[in-house]
């Protein structure tokens, strides 16, 4: 049995849509029909697995999104039976040399003598590029494909020779799509012999052969010697105005990037299909997963801001998570002692400031109801106090250092500018998350609910035009019903998120019953839907399945860039992390099992206690507490639980960090 391994181009292609088609989601992107770029996987997933193998296709299925297209290189062997394989020559993807090490033949590829193992001289199976060539050895290409389009699965047909498309144009069904392929610029077409270079000037009539064309992706973006990519092309305008679709190829994660994409394939596949400029049709690449992590449609909520970037909270996060393409940003509202909301990530300024080293450190008090160890926190600071401090980045690695340059750069803002700040950014809404409202009602005297409201309305937000591209989705995220039960009853235009306690195995029928009475949609923690054990995920709950069911959004938090946050099913990847959250159907627990069964029992993952249900008992508060205007703004807080010796910081942070939420029901890898 030959086995395979990796190799170039040059071929007659066959491309297999394998997979239902989901609902795609809303995003235009500026392809020839406005849908979505098709993404082609060569020969499988041929940049983990041998090309064209049954583990390469098999992966490809289950691993991408579910629109994916397969590719097969077609070869004809010497009984004229098709088969998947890259190239002509059989030595560069199997092990034909050592098989058969007599075999080697030298004959004429596009006139230019090529020796090695061919398939013509061996009878196999399975599909083609090279019509001219089959053609000299008796084979007719043809009949072959003329025979396999009728089978139904065949969507595209690709080749590199025109000539042999338009002896197909007239025989397919009228559903499969014909592409020219194009190669070297230098090189000719024998069945045209003209050059790749001057038919780029004659689209018009490939138009009236193909539905298509395919070229390499430097035809759209030229790169200098130096390895630096130049001005876009006009090769996608120009095939558009002729009415054909435009595939770019040469995509792979492990090959040598231009020095602006960083070494980020993602960053290189988005520079094709989203650059606002222009989109291909579809991207021919070795690993399908990335190329459907650029074009999937997901909801991107800042959490603090691009608090992975710079300090919680901070103009500089905010700026970055805008300017990065956040569709919302998000303030979590504190209190300071003038009564004044402010954006800060922990109400324990030790967590986001440099409080313990500034004039203010005596003022370290323990407060039951917040937490047992103590702290500064913002109620017992002024506004302008606040603003005297020196903001902190969190690490929640402490191996993985973040941008210690500006570990300690920013300004913080008060809710009214961060409303301001929003107001006229390119964003589709703002998430305002709302803590500790019965305590600060009860012991501060402040009534947040009113405070936030109030600072809505006077930004103008109440009576934004729904028809202008400023008008902004208010969210409003709380873990406590209360809050929400409470904003339901004031008839608000904002969209109510509910906050699911951690790690929730499972949500009862009448829990979500409840829920729906005051929100419109939930956030639940990474762990509530892919239960994780020393790394490993062990199963997946029903959380998302049971919330969606009743009609309500769901979003997931925290998701991290640092490669140690995802666990090992996805790869060290936080975007194929995303991506099995957005589609939740691809199999989880594979890498997991395959590695018990090749260890002793005593090598097992331990198996996982249930995780708790949620029930409509922990979800039901009581109305939040009157605010009672205190004397002195949090002086029964600040002045009770003062110790007389301080504990040291913490080390690290223990407040939340940098995160993206993506939305499971309104979005989908597309």
């Amino acid at each position: 049995m030959l086995s395979y391994r990796w190799i170039l181009l040059l071929s007659v292609v066959v491309v297999v849509a394998v997979a239902a088609e989901l609902p795609l989601a809303s995003t235009t992107f500026k392809t020839l029909t406005g849908n979505a770029p098709l993404v082609i996987a060569r020969g499988g997933f041929s940049g983990l697995f041998p090309d064209s193998s049954q583990f390469a296709f098999g992966f490809a299925l289950s691993a991408t999104s579910t629109d994916t297209s397969l590719w097969c290189d077609v070869q004809l062997t010497k009984d004229g039976v098709g088969f998947c394989l890259r190239d002509l020559l059989m030595q560069n993807g199997t092990t034909i040399s050592q098989v058969y090490p007599g075999g080697k033949q030298t004959y004429r590829i596009n006139g230019v003598p090529k020796t090695g193992w061919f398939p013509v001289d061996y009878n196999m199976s399975l599909l083609t590029n090279h019509d001219v060539f089959y053609t000299e050895h008796g084979l007719n290409m043809t009949n072959y494909i003329l025979s396999v389009q009728k089978l139904g699965f065949v969507k595209y047909i690709s080749s590199p020779e025109l000539g042999f498309l338009e002896t197909l144009s007239g025989g397919i069904d009228h559903k499969v799509k014909l592409v020219f392929r194009f190669l070297d610029k230098a090189v000719s077409d024998l069945s045209t012999n003209k050059t790749y270079d001057s038919m780029l000037s004659d689209l018009a009539f490939i138009k009236t052969i193909a539905s298509g064309i395919m070229v390499p992706k430097s035809y759209i973006w030229p790169v200098t010697s130096d390895n630096y990519i130049q001005l876009p092309t006009q090769i996608v305008k120009d095939a558009h105005d002729a009415g054909l679709e435009i595939y770019a190829s040469d995509f792979s994660n492990d090959g040598i990037f231009p020095y602006n994409y960083s070494y980020d394939p993602l960053e290189e596949y988005l520079s094709f299909v989203s650059n606002g400029g222009f989109s291909v049709d579809g991207v021919l690449t070795d690993h399908p997963l990335t190329a459907s992590e650029a074009i999937g449609n997901i909801l991107i909520i800042s959490h603090n801001g691009a608090s992975g970037d710079y300090p919680d909270c901070t103009d500089l996060a905010y700026e970055k998570a805008v300017g990065d393409g956040a569709d919302v940003i998000d303030c979590s509202i504190e209190m300071t002692k003038d009564g004044i909301p402010i954006c800060m990530s922990s109400i324990n300024l030790y967590d986001s400031t440099d409080v313990q080293n500034s004039k203010f450190s005596s003022l370290a008090s323990v407060v039951p109801e917040i937490q047992t160890k103590p702290g500064i926190f913002t109620f017992n600071l002024t506004w302008e106090e606040i603003s005297t401090l020196r903001p902190k980045i969190t690490h929640p690695y402490h191996d993985f250092v973040r941008n210690p340059r500006y570990a300690n750069q920013g300004k913080f803002f008060k809710l009214s500018d961060f409303l301001t700040y929003a107001k006229d950014k390119d964003l589709s809404g703002i998430m305002i998350i709302m803590k500790n409202a019965a305590f600060m009602a009860k012991s501060l005297g402040f009534d947040v609910v009113d405070l936030v409201t109030t600072a809505l309305s006077n930004a103008g937000y109440d009576n934004m035009d729904p028809t202008t591209k400023n008008n902004k989705e208010i969210m409003i995220q709380s873990k406590d019903s209360a809050v929400l039960v409470k904003l339901k009853q004031r008839l608000t235009q904002c969209k109510l998120v509910y906050s699911l306690p951690l790690k929730v195995g499972d949500v009862s029928d009448s829990c979500v019953a409840d829920i729906k009475k005051f929100a419109d949609a939930v956030i639940v923690d990474r762990e509530s839907v892919f239960a994780e054990s020393k790394g490993f995920i062990i199963r997946k709950s029903k959380v998302v399945e049971d919330v969606q069911s009743a009609g309500l959004a769901v979003y997931v938090e925290v998701f991290r860039n640092e490669y140690v946050s995802p666990p090992v099913d996805f790869f060290a990847d936080g975007t194929v992390e995303i991506n099995n959250y957005v589609q939740l159907q691809v199999p989880i627990g594979d890498l997991a099992q395959l590695l018990d069964a090749e260890c002793s029992t005593g090598g097992m993952l331990p198996a996982l206690a249930p995780m708790p249900v949620l029930n409509s008992s922990d979800v039901i508060e009581p109305p939040l507490p009157a605010a009672e205007p205190k004397s002195a703004a949090g002086s029964s807080a600040t002045n009770a639980c003062v110790v007389g010796v301080l504990a040291p910081p913490p080390l690290f942070s223990s407040s939340r960090e940098y995160v993206l939420l993506a939305t499971l029901l309104l979005l989908q890898m597309l």
